[in-house]
């Protein structure tokens, strides 16, 4: 009865952030709609690489769909900052589901062209610019109680990755069955979930909303505060390599899955859940933290694992081995990304959230076009496969640098953590 009852509050501890309304509002209807969204990622890649056969065409529909965070995503910050963000992101939804309503009617009608698919990926790509930094800004306006935001955010990461596991298996099968447009059309319906959810949220009004935008004092004022912030300014920089290098390793799945290891759609999808599967099991390690005690040695680790898993999974030809570096690929990616991002946002003043939460977005989204270009000119000239290594050394390299950095940045996290009530003293060996 005694270790049921520890269990049982084990659990109530890694869903705490459950006990505000809103948030769990957000994580049903948001969780159904990312769902979609996998399904449309993966449809994509899939439907690209199967009319042209080209890893440089794969780059450059990559890059179309991630180029607009480089322009929007600073703005988008001030955005958060500055207007209400529930219906900022109720609207920036709904286009968002008209986007994909329009790539299912070209794609079940045959009307669907490379031109097409470019054009759709660029609208997704600046809507997404705005919504990403809204929404996950958005997160601590939901919770009754704002010590929840670490497993908050954890959680996020763990929906996130429930549906990039659960969303590239069901694309693989949907593929091979019916094609590539029912994808995009789920995706375009489950947007519903989440504006239903959002309608339904009762958010208290936010204190310090201004009446006026001004964009670029706000824009120069949030750039002078995160780089004149150690800590900030380092993870952001991590984040930036890791992206830049690692994360294209996503665009050239297809080339893998298909050429590498002879498979099909089936293969693709397996392969990513794989990776969704293993960044699931991260997400929920970091939901069971009680604090921040910790982030840099995780962040550190996690990124040396990362490019670890990227160099060796470069080199497998065998497709059981291939499932097993995803799933080790997938918890490290996730397991530094989410503890950058909670670390970011908790270091962030509560009025330049926004703009901290838009610089990781620009970071992360902003640099994976660019990226995603490099990565499918690489892979023409040389192949995949020596592509995905040097983008695995550099993950690794990056891990290094932010090492190096240590002193600097715990010098000045420790007085904010105090400041905050999160810890009384945080040893260095600790941090």
């Amino acid at each position: 009865m005694r270790s049921g009852k520890k269990q049982k509050n084990q659990i109530l501890f890694v869903l705490r952030a459950f006990q505000s309304r809103n948030y769990r509002l957000f994580f049903g209807g948001q969780g159904l709609s990312l769902v979609g969204t996998w399904m449309q990622q993966i449809a994509m890649s899939w439907l690209v690489y199967r009319m042209t056969g080209s890893a440089l065409l794969l780059g450059l529909i990559g890059f179309a769909g991630q180029a607009p965070a480089i322009l929007f995503t600073p703005i988008a910050g001030v955005f958060a900052d500055r207007l209400n963000r529930h219906r900022l992101l109720i609207f920036l939804q709904v286009l968002s589901m008209f986007q994909a309503a329009a790539l299912a009617y070209l794609t079940l009608t045959d009307h669907v062209t490379v031109l097409s698919l470019f054009v759709l990926s660029i609208v997704l790509g600046i809507l997404s610019a705005f919504e990403i930094p809204t929404r996950q800004s958005f997160v601590v306006d939901m919770l009754d109680h704002k010590e929840d935001l670490i497993n908050a955010i954890a959680l996020n990461s763990f929906m996130f990755n429930s549906a990039r596991l659960v969303g590239p298996s069901i694309a693989g099968l949907a593929i091979g069955l019916a094609g590539e447009g029912i994808c995009f059309l789920f995706n375009a319906v489950s947007f519903l979930a989440v504006i239903i959810a959002l309608l339904l949220m009762r958010i208290p009004r936010r204190n310090g909303v201004s009446p006026a935008l001004d964009i670029w004092p706000g824009l120069k004022e949030g750039v002078r505060y995160a780089l004149g912030f150690a800590p900030i300014r380092y993870v952001l920089l991590l984040v930036a390599l890791i992206s830049l290098a690692g994360m294209p390793y996503l665009v050239l799945m297809p080339v893998f899955a298909k050429d590498l290891l002879g498979g099909g759609p089936q293969t693709l999808g397996f392969l990513m859940g794989a990776s969704g599967l293993g960044a699931l099991l991260g997400a929920l390690y970091l939901a069971s933290r009680e604090s921040i005690v910790g982030t840099n040695k995780r962040i550190i680790a996690s990124s040396i694992l990362f490019g670890i898993c990227l160099i060796a999974f470069a080199f497998s030809r065998s497709f059981p081995l291939s499932l097993v570096l995803m799933f080790a690929t997938g918890l490290g990616m996730i397991t530094t990304l989410a503890t950058a991002n909670t670390a970011l946002q908790t270091l962030a003043e509560e009025d330049k959230r926004g703009r901290v939460v838009g610089f990781y977005v620009l970071a992360l989204a902003g640099t994976m076009p660019l990226g995603s270009l490099l990565a499918g000119i690489v892979a023409h000239r040389i192949g995949a496969p020596i592509t995905l290594m040097l983008g695995g050394a550099t993950c690794i390299l990056a891990a290094s640098f932010f090492y190096f950095k240590l002193p600097v940045i715990r010098e000045q996290v420790q007085p904010v953590y105090r400041q905050l009530g999160l810890v009384e003293e945080l040893p260095s060996e600790l941090q």
